[in-house]
């Protein structure tokens, strides 16, 4: 009787399955990302351990599909919508599990904030606000500079690494918030997460939340995301604890872990200063608003955004 693996052999041998197996090795060892992970651990690999994950590595490279690309989660078309498969190497032998990827904690967060923040901006205008349908104005370049620097930040900020942010400030209507808006959704693209919370709103919301107990959780929520967009400071009652304990608070950490944050207001830094010094309760107090602009001045960079108030049209 002729030996089992002989038969094998042969039958692989004409219905080309071993041809068909050789130049599935031969794509998958050309994979760009497998040479790199195998090259990168090879070192931590036991003898044979290549051959004895070739599942492993079949899966890896079968289930990453269009990642690179990817623009939304709901676009996603891996096996596991929303989960990215990583290799990794456990007692000298390759293994893989599936990790959740930066869109899925992205929106994971924004759900998170949802429930919790309730300041939020998520109207539909927003949620598809674009630099693109900015309107600018031929015969004011400041707008135009502005928009630059927006678009700037929102491509090549860090967090963590650079915690600059901007601080944009104009009169009434001009487009400061569609400007922050845009900022969110660019940053959204490069999968960095981020909040834009109405100012006014949000410091309502923290006062009422010291009556179910709620203050520490969204104060952390706020503080540690990496990109915190307040738009309209300056057009709420200050009081001494929301300027003290809830924004000092807030800015103190976000300055600490550089942590940018893009402000929107009515008032230059000047005009904002004088605001923060005055609190219902306790007058003025000129020393606790310097302290607070101490932690918005050199974290920020001033943007005038001007231009006609478009509220009206």
């Amino acid at each position: 009787m002729e030996p089992i693996r002989d038969s094998l052999k042969k039958y692989m041998g004409e219905t080309g399955w071993e041809k068909r197996l050789n130049k599935a090795r031969e794509s998958l060892f050309q994979d760009e990302r497998i040479r790199s992970w195998l090259d990168h651990h090879r070192d931590e690999l036991a003898d044979g351990a290549i051959e004895q994950g070739m599942a492993e590595l079949y899966e890896y490279k079968n289930s990453t599909v269009g990642c690179h690309a990817c623009t939304s989660l709901n676009a996603c078309q891996n096996p596991m919508p929303g989960y990215q498969p990583e290799l990794y190497v456990h007692l000298g032998q390759i293994h893989m599990r599936y990790q959740p990827c930066p869109s899925k904690i992205a929106s994971e967060q924004e759900q998170k904030h949802k429930k919790l923040i309730q300041s939020m901006y998520v109207s539909e205008e927003f949620k598809k606000a674009s630099f693109e349908q900015v309107e600018l104005d031929d015969e004011d370049n400041t707008r135009g500079t502005a928009v630059i620097q927006a678009i700037t930040f929102a491509n090549e900020i860090e967090p963590k690494k650079e915690g600059k942010g901007l601080y944009l400030h104009g009169m009434f209507g001009v487009g400061k918030t569609y400007i922050a808006a845009s900022i969110q959704n660019t940053l959204a693209n490069r999968k960095i997460s981020s909040l834009l919370v109405y100012a006014p709103e949000f410091f309502r919301e923290m006062r009422q939340s010291v009556a179910d107990g709620t203050v520490s959780e969204k104060l952390d929520a706020v503080k540690a995301v990496p990109v915190l967009i307040l738009d309209d400071l300056g057009a709420e009652t200050m009081s001494a604890w929301i300027r003290d304990d809830v924004l000092g608070v807030i800015l103190q950490y976000r300055m600490t872990e550089k942590l940018p944050t893009v402000f929107t207001s009515n008032w230059d830094l000047d005009e904002l200063e004088g605001h923060l010094a005055f609190s219902q309760k306790n007058g003025e107090e000129r020393l606790k608003a310097k302290r607070l602009m101490e932690r918005i001045r050199p974290m920020t960079t001033a943007v005038y955004v001007s231009g006609r108030n478009r509220r009206h049209e």
